[in-house]
């Protein structure tokens, strides 16, 4: 059993995020089951031909049919809004099957510098290998954008809020620059999830996710998931089934119940987080806190419009350098040091030579990435015990 589309079609986010996409088998059960199977077993050897040839609906292979998945896959797509959505095994396999579903060699990308270390990699040295050349511009200029099309240019990407400055792309203007040259806009919504922010209702084609972040919320599993129409998705899942950047059964389970509180915990962890912002930017040992919950935020306006709150990610820039801002992660002692963010546990790092480790120094400089920068994912303890760990971590620098 499970809900016919004219009710699900009334039900409003939290009621998706519990309810959306399940279906009880014959043992009735309330709770979604989790289908730990390899591969599924045909009444007759008719029955799988004609599962293996398309023309009969239904289970194969759990590389690419898997009902617990696809129970996740049907809720996170009833979330944000699109036709469909595919699991992958991690969020960097959703943008690498992205990327092969949707570009060829001689095809050309056009993508925010502001954006994980790792993606800056995909693009710059493994997408480039097979021919697809990268344009890196200001995710917050959108005649930068339009001034690296070319002929060629067939996908914008870009993540916002950003990691880990914190910037705002206006999502409207680029969707609208983008569909004016027939260029597919794929967002990256990791920081902000559904529950504050839905790309695809502002412009956008494709929204990416790692759901090892806030999906889970508590840091057990790694996966991720591509959501759009159903064209560019059939694509994508082409490139799941044939490759096998899967994701599995058990982890897709925990991403369901991680769904069913998903606004709760975005709610609480954004709310902490502008209060550490606040506290942060009144401290003088602090030269700037990125942040668009800030009035002081460049793009603090256009958060507003696009988001319900401004998530749950801040970083801040110390003087004195490294040197500074490792003295100050060392020094605290509730935070874990660990570049996971999305957890129920707060987490902090440095970015420069973690997330984005991997950039040469002018790549970094380029995205704004200073020897400084901390990066807090403000998880679900109160708030302040936090503040009094970020104390310790002041009293470190001497």
């Amino acid at each position: 059993m499970s809900l016919d589309d004219e009710l699900m079609a009334t039900l409003g986010f939290d009621s998706l995020a519990v309810r959306a996409g399940q279906h009880r088998t014959n043992e009735a059960e309330h709770s979604e089951p989790m289908f730990l199977t390899s591969s599924f077993v045909f009444d007759s050897a008719a029955q799988a031909a004609a599962r293996f040839g398309g023309s009969e609906p239904g289970n194969i292979y759990s590389r690419f049919t898997n009902p617990t998945v696809r129970t996740f896959e049907q809720r996170l797509a009833a979330l944000e809004g699109g036709e469909r959505a595919v699991a992958t095994s991690s969020g960097m396999a959703a943008i690498l099957a992205t990327c092969l579903a949707l570009l060829q060699a001689g095809d050309h990308v056009v993508c925010s510098r502001s954006v994980f270390g790792t993606t800056n990699v995909l693009f710059e040295k493994y997408m480039k290998k097979f021919g697809v050349q990268t344009t890196f511009v200001s995710l917050t200029d959108v005649s930068a954008w339009q001034s690296a099309i070319t002929a060629q240019t067939k996908l914008f990407f870009l993540e916002t809020p950003s990691n880990p400055l914190c910037e705002i792309a206006d999502i409207p203007a680029l969707a609208t620059l983008a569909h004016q040259h027939g260029i597919l806009l794929a967002v990256d919504n990791c920081f902000c999830t559904p529950a504050l922010q839905k790309p695809l209702e502002l412009g956008a084609d494709i929204v990416i996710h790692s759901a090892t972040k806030y999906i889970d919320g508590q840091g057990r599993c790694m996966g991720g998931a591509v959501v759009g129409r159903q064209k560019e998705m059939e694509e994508v899942f082409g490139v799941v089934r044939t490759c096998g950047p899967t994701m599995s059964a058990f982890n897709a389970w925990v991403f369901l119940k991680g769904l069913e509180t998903l606004r709760l915990r975005m709610n609480a962890h954004a709310d902490s987080a502008l209060v550490m912002a606040q506290w942060l930017a009144a401290r003088p040992e602090v030269a700037k806190v990125h942040y668009a919950g800030l009035a002081s935020h460049p793009q603090h306006e256009l958060a507003r419009r696009q988001q319900s709150k401004f998530g749950g990610v801040l970083s801040f820039e110390l003087n004195g350098g490294r040197e500074a801002a490792w003295a100050f992660i060392d020094g605290t002692k509730l935070m874990s040091i660990t570049a996971n963010l999305g957890d129920a546990k707060t987490t902090i790092t440095h970015p420069a030579t973690t997330t984005h480790g991997r950039l040469s120094p002018e790549a970094k400089a380029a995205a704004g990435i200073t020897e400084g920068l901390i990066r807090i994912a403000v998880g679900l303890e109160d708030v302040a015990d936090l503040l009094k760990d970020c104390e310790r971590g002041f009293a470190a620098l001497g």
